[in-house]
């Protein structure tokens, strides 16, 4: 089973931290290949420094140094795009 955590500094909102589990989820799903119903994503936001995020991925198969790094820009692109935290500023562990 996937699981994803982000933290991040950034205040977000209900709608966007909704879009931002949406896709996260897919992008997990479909570079790492595991059924949506057994994957988990979770986010905590609103810490008092800002903007970065910090993610940890865990899983059972599914990984290797290539996916990891498709799936770490992925997240990235995701956070940059919705919460426009530099991907400079985002590590996925």
């Amino acid at each position: 089973m996937p699981m994803l955590n982000v933290y991040t500094i950034v205040p977000v909102d209900a709608v966007i931290a909704s879009n931002i589990l949406r896709d996260a989820t897919k992008a997990v799903v479909k570079i790492i290949g595991k059924p949506v119903s057994l994957s988990f994503i979770h986010m905590i936001t609103d810490f008092p420094e800002g903007p970065a995020a910090y993610g940890e991925l865990i899983s059972i198969g599914g990984l290797s140094p290539t996916v990891n790094a498709k799936l770490s820009s992925f997240i990235a692109d995701i956070l940059r795009t919705k919460l426009s935290i530099d991907n400079s500023r985002t590590f996925v562990f």
